[in-house]
């Protein structure tokens, strides 16, 4: 059973930074596709960063040259390191995993990250 648990929400000021984790485990975590979502109140749930088996990355234009996302495989570990954090990145930030891109198949329980003006 796949389980993907997410850490490193929190508050931060307008500016600041956080990093977010996603542990993952019973899966080949190293052959797996991993990205992490965001959806703010009534709006959709988006893609904000993906990395492939390869280490391709991806990034939602909105969050480009101020997200990073990384992996570890040796610990089963995805970051995503927010810098310049703007008020509209609140949301709940969702880790995903998926055998292809963009990973879709499991869902970690989210992370609340919220950015004071």
């Amino acid at each position: 059973q796949v389980q993907l648990v997410e850490s490193g929400g929190g508050l931060v000021q307008a500016g600041g930074s956080l990093r977010l984790s996603c542990a993952a485990s019973g899966s080949i975590f190293s052959i797996n596709a991993m990205g992490w979502y965001r959806q703010a109140p009534e709006k959709q749930r988006e893609l904000v960063a993906a990395i492939t088996s390869g280490g391709s990355t991806n990034y939602a234009d909105s969050v480009k040259g101020r997200f990073t996302i990384s992996r570890d495989n040796a610990k089963n570990t995805v970051y995503l390191q927010m810098n310049s954090l703007k008020p509209e990145d609140t949301a709940v930030y969702y880790c995903a995993q998926g055998r292809y891109y963009p990973p879709t198949r499991y869902w970690g329980q989210g992370t609340q990250v919220t950015v004071s003006s």
